[in-house]
């Protein structure tokens, strides 16, 4: 089976929304696009981002993050570390209705998105890295589906945007199973679900 990995890039706020640019996603009127970007020229996050993609991975987007990543990275095919890797990943992008899949090798999953995701996953392949697609990762985290979440948290507040727990996140439990942090102040963490969430009475 396929092990299904979330990668997201966080504010201490918990948004998720246009870390890579100003004009990456400028959905809800969204003004900070490319926030990571005074922070990630930092050796630590280089080589964090080195072991990420040197594992064999295939990617899986929602319909909104494919088509964020064909406007730029079938242009960046030579960067060798995030570059090379996403143009040669088979791309299953997810999607209720008919996007053009330009940007291949590609194949879609429509339909229920949580029963074809479950498919790919019971499928022979490399493992599955999730980037961005937070309504995808809503979904995910729903059906039980993610195995685990490498979560870069930057420290930056910025109050508004996407969040990748947004409202309606099934409760459940986490477990640390790796962290770091960079020399600009990024933790580096990784984390596997841990069953339900279990609460209590401190006193």
């Amino acid at each position: 089976m396929r092990k299904l990995q979330v990668i997201t890039m966080l504010s201490l706020d918990g948004v998720m929304q246009a870390p890579g640019g100003p004009d990456e996603d400028r959905e809800g009127g969204f003004a900070y696009g490319g926030w990571t970007a005074s922070l990630a020229s930092d050796e630590d996050f280089d080589r964090e981002m080195e072991e990420t993609m040197s594992h064999p991975s295939d990617l899986l987007l929602g319909r909104r993050t494919y088509e964020i990543f064909t406007g730029y990275w079938p242009h960046h095919a030579d960067e060798p570390v995030i570059g090379k890797p996403f143009n040669d990943a088979t791309k299953f992008v997810v999607s209720r209705s008919s996007p053009s899949l330009d940007w291949g090798p590609a194949e879609l999953i429509g339909g229920d998105a949580a029963e074809g995701v479950a498919a790919v996953k019971e499928t022979d392949g490399p493992d599955l890295q999730v980037w961005g697609s937070g309504n995808l990762i809503q979904t995910l985290m729903s059906a039980g589906l993610i195995d685990e979440y490498r979560l870069w948290t930057f420290p930056v507040t910025i109050g508004t945007g996407k969040r990748l727990f947004a409202d309606g996140t099934v409760p459940g439990a986490l477990r640390l199973v790796g962290s770091s942090f960079s020399k600009n102040g990024i933790v580096l963490a990784r984390y596997e679900p841990a069953g339900e969430l279990t609460t209590g009475n401190v006193a």
